[in-house]
This record gives C-alpha cells, structure tokens and sequence, in this order.
C-alpha cells in the first residue's frame, strides 16, 4: 500500500521542474529563434527596374539601417496571392520600427508585364509599400531567385540573412522580423 502523501509529493516534484526548467526552455526558444537566420552575404541591389510604384526609386544602399524585405512576386500566382495577406499585414504591424517592405513584381506571363495589371493588383491587395516592375528579370537573377513567392530579409547592415520561398513559414518570418528589429 502506498502512503497517501505520494501523490502530493509527485505533484509538487513536477511543479518544481517546470519552474526549474522555464528558464531553460525560454533560452532555447530564442536559440531556435536566432537558428531560423543565416549569412548569405551581401543584399544584392535592385536591378533593371524602370517602374516604381508607391514609391519613388529605391536602393538597397539608401535602406540601409532599415530591416528590408524583398518580396519577389507576381499578381497571377495564386501562391503569392496567398502570401500577400500575411506581407500587407508586416508591413502595417512594424513600418514604424524599421521594417520596409520591397515588393519585387517579376512577371511570370506577358499579361503580368502591364504596369496597368500591376497597378490595379496592387489596389485589389490593399499593398500601400513601394513595389518595383522587374519585367527584365534582373533583380530576379541578381537575388539568384528561382520561385514565385520568395520573401528575402535583410539586416540593417545590408547582409542577407533570411530566405524561404513558397507558401508558409509565416510564424518563422515573422519571427526572423521580429528578431532583426529588436
């Protein structure tokens, strides 16, 4: 036969350990954080863009000291529609911490190259950040970009430090923004 404080004191062993191990485990959260940003070198600078729009001329040089991302999409592919709420959505959240979103509109198909299209996709969005029309595809290659959407992140230093392309890892970029503007 057991003695009847047994229970308690299991419980009160497991509530130690949590308390114990709280600080362990908020450490390797940000450990796992800071794992999600790596070193790939120099931001290229945008390339071959003769439209801006909602922005005058940008260079990766003169956003120095901000957090860029550089969103390489199109308005004809339904994964970048699916990504832009999410984009739209950073761009209002922090803005005003440091965060500046680049949209690099590179056409997939002829229809996509009309600064027109761009223009009234851009509206049926809501995107309010400068976005740039690569038709030529040299920022596309300068970034050696391979996938509509990629979303690209850049320190304040000019180093590229993030990269995923694709749907998803919301929360993970979300988080590298969060990490760099801290």
């Amino acid at each position: 036969m057991r003695p009847s404080y047994l229970p308690a004191r299991r419980r009160a062993l497991a509530a130690l350990s949590v308390a114990l191990l709280a600080p362990l485990t908020r450490a390797a959260d940000r450990a796992d954080a800071t794992s999600i940003l790596s070193r790939y070198g120099a931001a290229p600078e945008f390339q071959g863009i003769d439209t801006w729009l909602n922005s005058g001329p940008l260079t990766i040089a003169a956003l120095r000291g901000n957090v860029v991302m550089v969103h390489v999409w199109t308005h004809g592919c339904i994964n970048c529609i699916h990504t832009l709420p999410h984009v739209v959505q950073w761009h209002e959240k922090y803005k005003d911490r440091g965060l500046t979103i680049v949209g690099i509109h590179t056409p997939e198909f002829a229809f996509e190259r009309d600064t027109g299209n761009v223009k009234r996709a851009i509206e049926r969005h809501g995107i309010r950040y400068a976005v740039g029309q690569d038709n030529k595809f040299a920022t596309w290659n300068a970034y050696r970009n391979r996938y509509w959407p990629t979303a690209y992140l850049v320190d304040r230093n000019g180093e590229l430090v993030f990269k995923h392309a694709g749907e998803g890892l919301y929360e993970e970029t979300e988080r590298a923004i969060q990490l760099l503007l801290a």
